[in-house]
């Protein structure tokens, strides 16, 4: 580590370990040399060998963000349906698929892979990394991811969709009431996405406890670095779950079990209790994500360090605690021991404290702060509205009498919006404006920006806040149509105004994007400001992320005042070298080599999609397509020469 004291601190080796070159940035050369090492192949086939992190990352934005799309079309379609009473636009059995495709879509396909596709991107940024850990489990992720969601869309095209819902409820899902092959699939999908988000669980936190720049200690990690962290715990523990009850599900359908049949000793409520115990805490792996998209935003627009940093902290663990213990309050209406539902009662009261705690600290620092008015903070702030009616209503349906009432109304489904569309999707898209300066280069319109803020905004309240009432007049939820005379028309019809609405914001937001990617104002490193790391370099960065690793004095390192700048020097140019740091510290460890781009993650991805998909129609599978998913990921595995000499004359570098 360079210890020069002057701005020119930088201290980086060529290759073989020669002269070291001085100044923030390195030579051009240098620049060039490093480029060239952390770039992904040209062509088709070195797009399906790349590893970048962003290259990945953007992928994966951009394949969730179509999921989204798609399953906003399919939204809109069941409320247009719902429009008017006796409607017959579609039937009962299609109505059912889209419910199911919608609902699994949103959260299996969009909510939380998209979180960890933004952070996957930004944390290597964030915490002064050149890269992720494991790149090439990182990118068989996407992969994986990719062809799960095809599976499920083409489902669809081949009049085999689920029909179950996005719950899959048995018996209803089991082989007496669903036959065909639509559950089965349904199954099979949720292990694919599962699988991928395990992946990237375990990417991201390898990533941020060991690749951290020196000096960044635990307590000086910006907070959505720590918001990713505590979601990619709640990831390993809860993914499990909904995997182990999902092959369950098709054990039964395919092989013949009985885990979910009362009569031969199995159990209806097992399934609920599994999927909810992953259920519940998904709402959190999809709510925390934003929690550090506004504790990132505020403090750059209020021009002032988040106030609370430690009690921030603390409430995003708490959280993640607390919401392992809330999953039977999405069971209230089934035959349960009443002082065991009190528990759960008093669960889904507590979790609202951790929650309230971060509002406080978001209002004392826009409190004491000097506003920059901007998109992103628009969106942030209509968080707040929305969470606190989301928040209300969540406290009314952990009333086991009143959820007994509601609980299948569209009452629920009302609270379920608010909370996932106001708690994650109002976020994000602050988070797009905020980030896609970094992600493109380039800015996009604030005047389309709040245009489409505005039509999101009023259209979602249009859309959701009428439901509210329909639950509270006895319409129930998941019915495909409904007679005249009830006093459901003006607010169905109302909610369908507002979908379409919903539907004109984002295309509103489209738009905005490809007009910006093709002529917007370029952006320089920190357009806004901040004080983050990811700010310190280019928009967008270069293949390595940063000419050096810096070495981090405080929480914002970009707004430490007389702190001057320190790098690490002697990492390799023409080798992907990286610096490893310990936990807690962050304090220089080891120099690692990351593997170059490779094709095998990719033809394993394809190997496992045939085990898949295989097995949906015999348990075979599992033995037969186990082979060529083991000689992949061997040759995945296997060392090159190049690399061997490599690392050999790296020891013996003085």
């Amino acid at each position: 580590m360079s210890d020069n004291r002057s701005p020119s601190g930088y201290s980086a080796s060529d290759a073989s370990g020669s002269r070291p070159v001085d100044g923030p940035h390195a030579p051009e050369s240098v620049r060039r040399a490093l480029a060239q090492t952390w770039s992904d192949p040209p062509g088709f086939i070195g797009a399906l060998k790349a590893l970048n992190h962003k290259t990945i990352a953007r992928r994966f934005i951009i394949t969730t963000f179509v999921f989204f799309v798609l399953a906003g079309i399919l939204s809109l379609v069941m409320r247009t349906q719902l429009a008017r009473p006796d409607a017959r636009l579609i039937g009962p059995n299609l109505y059912n698929e889209l419910f199911t495709m919608h609902g699994t879509t949103m959260m299996f396909l969009f909510a939380v892979p998209v979180m960890q596709a933004v952070a996957a991107y930004l944390v290597p940024l964030m915490i002064g990394a050149r890269s992720i850990a494991f790149p090439r489990m990182n990118a068989y992720a996407y992969w994986v991811f990719l062809f799960g969601g095809i599976l499920l869309f083409g489902s669809l095209a081949l009049n085999s969709a689920p029909a179950a819902g996005w719950f899959s409820y048995v018996p209803l899902a089991g082989p007496d009431y669903s036959p065909g092959k639509g559950s089965d699939i349904w199954a099979q999908m949720i292990t694919f996405t599962e699988l991928s988000g395990l992946l990237e669980a375990i990417v991201l936190i390898t990533t941020i406890f060991k690749m951290r720049a020196p000096g960044m200690s635990l307590n000086r990690m910006p907070l959505f670095v720590w918001a990713t962290l505590v979601t990619q715990f709640m990831v390993i523990f809860a993914m499990p779950s909904i995997m182990l009850c999902s092959t369950a599900l098709i054990l039964d359908r395919l092989v013949g079990t009985h885990f979910y049949n009362p009569a031969k000793g199995g159990d209806v409520l097992l399934w609920q209790h599994l999927f909810w115990f992953f259920g519940h805490p998904e709402v959190y792996l999809i709510f925390i994500p934003p929690l550090g998209f506004i504790s990132s935003i505020i403090p750059t627009f209020a021009r002032r360090p988040v106030f609370g940093y430690p009690a921030m902290v603390l409430a995003l663990i708490g959280t993640a605690f607390l919401a392992f213990g809330l999953w039977v309050h999405h069971m209230f209406a089934t035959n349960l021991p009443e002082l065991g539902k009190s528990f759960f009662t008093a669960a889904s009261l507590m979790i609202a404290i951790p929650s309230g705690l971060q509002i406080f600290c978001w209002i004392g620092t826009l409190w004491t702060g000097r506003l920059n008015l901007r998109t992103p903070l628009l969106f942030v702030l209509a968080f707040f509205f929305i969470l606190v009616i989301g928040g209300m209503t969540g406290v009314m349906v952990a009333s086991v009498p009143l959820d007994l009432q509601v609980h299948d109304t569209y009452f629920v489904v009302a609270h379920l919006h608010y909370v996932l569309i106001g708690g994650a999707v109002f976020p994000l898209f602050g988070a797009f404006f905020y980030w896609f300066p970094k992600f493109a280069g380039r800015m996009l319109s604030e005047r389309l920006g709040r245009w489409q803020f505005w039509l999101f905004f009023i259209g979602f309240n249009v859309t959701f806040f009428p439901m509210h009432l329909l639950g509270l007049h006895g319409m129930p939820r998941r019915v495909w149509t409904y007679p005249s005379g009830m006093g459901w028309d003006g607010m169905n019809f109302a909610a369908t105004i507002g979908a379409w609405t919903i539907a004109v914001s984002v295309l509103l937001f489209i738009v905005n994007v490809v007009l910006t990617l093709r002529r917007g104002e370029q952006a320089p490193a920190d357009p806004w400001g901040a004080g983050t790391l990811e700010w310190s370099v280019p928009s967008p960065p270069p293949p390595h992320n940063f000419d050096a690793v810096p070495v981090v004095h405080g929480r914002d390192p970009l707004w430490e005042a007389g702190a001057q700048p320190r790098f690490v020097g002697g990492l390799a140019a023409d080798a992907r070298e990286v610096l490893v740091t310990s936990v807690l510290d962050a304090k220089p460890d080891h120099r690692p080599l990351f593997p170059s781009p490779s094709i095998w993650p990719f033809i394993s991805a394809v190997a496992t999609t045939v085990l898949f998909i295989w097995s949906i129609f015999t348990p075979w599978a599992v033995v037969y397509a186990s082979l060529p998913v083991a000689v992949a990921m061997i040759l995945w595995f296997w060392p090159k020469r190049a690399s061997n000499a490599f690392a050999a004359a790296r020891e013996q570098r003085p």
